[in-house]
């Protein structure tokens, strides 16, 4: 019967254990010093050595020929513990034992003293699944264990572990694998194994097991199937044989995306969909590439020197770079935060590919997110729109005609920041505004809501043009709020209603547009009327 690779290749001794010397070393020396524990806590994410390093600490701790803390792998009871027929070495599954009377049982079986091995040992993987039963349980041997007894404890999720049991373990914590560790150890199985295999085949497989060992050659041996030639060729696993077997896109896919994201190119966009599909490439993992894919621009964007950040090879992180320098921070942001929010719902839909599609046209036009917020933007912009005339319109009577303000239908579609921005009727030659009295009691208002564009319009003042507030302010601050930030401008509308009364339209006061009408002084209205009375006055200073 064929034997999977992560098996057949399974460490036997602490010398073999690759990526994790910090932790072999001090059970080694614990061992070969006879200091050993009672408990041991393993944890750290998936294939990275956990259960591994316990099967060879329950064979160095009873080898009669260990060596350096290492079993000797060849006497009867290190056989016995590989194979299974040593009944002093347990395993539990804990997902599926994780009940209190299971535990007891345990505690029953503890008692006794081994049959053939020197220690018990009880490997409980998966231990944060026990419930909390078993684990008050377990509590009550790990307190006061006999001599006899070790217990090591394995898991991926240590903060389900109660501190009462965390306290009475040497905890001993699993990183992830490198990915040039991963690789190196690929290509030893493919030399054992009579396999060629590309030095770029062996970085990609070491770049999807994301740190684990086993997850490495799981895939390797999935690979080995699809590259397996006639009986006189040798298996050669490629690039190729890499991306089919683990149902990726081609990395060019990837950037050709990122591309027509750029561009809003569209139609490009979904031509590559559609070549996925026809390849049936599993969108819900083309998704988490393209999120990757964003996070190695994101990467490239923020460092000078990307390539620890992002494993994977030269050539994808000199175009990563490239490709970054096109793209804004927020651009990149944006993006992922949109591919996030996909990647959670294809979890709850068969339609992954209209997932997808969805995200990748949201990226190319940020306006039509679908957020409650986006729309509420979206409205308050069309109606500033319809306000400031920025509609065509169609007829009008003659009289009107010069104050009708048309903009061509192309920058109401783009939306751009200008085309949203509230702006005035501008005739050609200047126009007499009158002084608006309210205007206090509307920056009275706005100290309430809006404190920043407050303190931006502290000591200005506002004129009124037909249904227009005009306000003479030469803060770079504040225009460029009132052209461009949806909730400035918001404020502004809620405090003119509170402070007048009523809504207007506002904009900037342009002194080579406007000019303040001249209003006669009613002091010389009534010494004009007293010199036709006769009246004489004398003013004095």
């Amino acid at each position: 019967m064929y034997q999977a690779l992560y098996r057949k290749y399974r460490p036997q001794n602490f010398d073999d254990v690759v990526g994790q010397e910090h932790i072999t070393e001090t059970l080694k020396q614990e061992i070969a010093s006879g200091r050993v524990g009672h408990a041991y806590l393993f944890t750290g994410s998936r294939g990275t050595g956990k259960t591994t390093c316990s099967k060879i600490i329950a064979k160095a701790v009873n080898c009669p020929n260990q060596h350096d803390g290492n079993p000797c792998g060849v006497c009867d009871v290190c056989k016995g513990i590989d194979d299974g027929s040593v009944l002093d070495v347990t395993e539990i599954d804990a997902a599926s034992n994780n009940g209190v009377d299971n535990i007891r049982q345990l505690r029953e079986e503890a008692n006794f003293t081994p049959a053939v091995a020197k220690y018990r040992v009880y490997i409980i993987d998966e231990t944060h699944m026990l419930s909390v039963g078993a684990f008050n349980a377990l509590l009550k041997i790990m307190e006061e264990p006999p001599e006899h007894v070790i217990f090591i404890l394995a898991t991926t999720e240590v903060h389900k572990i109660p501190a009462t049991i965390l306290s009475r373990c040497q905890r001993f914590d699993f990183r992830r694998i490198s990915p040039q560790v991963i690789a190196e150890r690929v290509k030893y199985v493919c030399s054992q194994e009579q396999i060629e295999i590309d030095e770029d085949a062996a970085q990609l497989i070491a770049r999807l097991a994301e740190g684990g060992m086993r997850d490495a050659l799981s895939l390797l041996d999935v690979c080995r199937s699809n590259a397996r030639g006639g009986d006189d060729e040798p298996e050669h696993i490629t690039l190729s044989h890499v991306r089919t077997s683990a149902g990726l896109a081609v990395s060019d896919s990837l950037f050709t995306i990122a591309d027509a994201v750029l561009k809003q190119d569209i139609p490009a966009i979904l031509k590559e969909i559609d070549a996925m599909y026809a390849n049936s490439i599993d969108f819900e993992k083309m998704c988490v590439q393209l999120i990757s894919h964003y996070r190695g621009l994101m990467m490239a964007k923020a460092l000078k020197s990307p390539a620890d950040f992002v494993p994977g090879l030269a050539q994808d992180t000199e175009a990563l770079t490239e490709q970054a320098s096109r793209y804004s921070m927020a651009q990149i942001l944006y993006s992922l935060t949109v591919l996030q929010d996909t990647l959670s719902r294809m979890n709850k839909t068969s339609q992954t590919r209209t997932e997808l599609e969805m995200a990748v046209i949201k990226l190319t036009n940020p306006s039509l997110d679908r957020s409650v917020d986006a729309i509420l933007a979206r409205l308050s912009r069309l109606e500033n729109q319809l306000k400031n005339g920025v509609i065509p319109v169609a007829a009008a009577p003659a009289k009107q005609k010069e104050a009708v303000q048309t903009v061509s239908a192309p920058k109401v579609a783009a939306e751009s920041p200008a085309a949203a921005a509230p702006v005035e009727t501008a005739p050609p030659s200047k126009k007499e505004v009158e002084a608006f009295p309210e205007w206090p009691k509307v920056l009275q208002a706005l100290l309430h809501s809006n404190t920043a564009l407050h303190g931006a319009l502290v000591n200005t003042a506002a004129y009124r043009y037909r249904d227009i507030v005009l306000i003479d302010c030469d803060d770079p601050f504040f225009l460029e709020m009132i052209r461009t930030n949806e909730y400035a401008k918001k404020s502004i509308h809620q405090a003119l209603i509170d402070g007048s009364g009523r809504d207007w339209r506002i904009g900037p006061f342009k002194k080579d547009q406007y000019q303040t009408a001249k209003k006669d002084d009613p002091m010389e209205d009534i010494l004009n009327k007293a010199q036709d009375l006769g009246v004489d006055i004398s003013i004095e200073n």
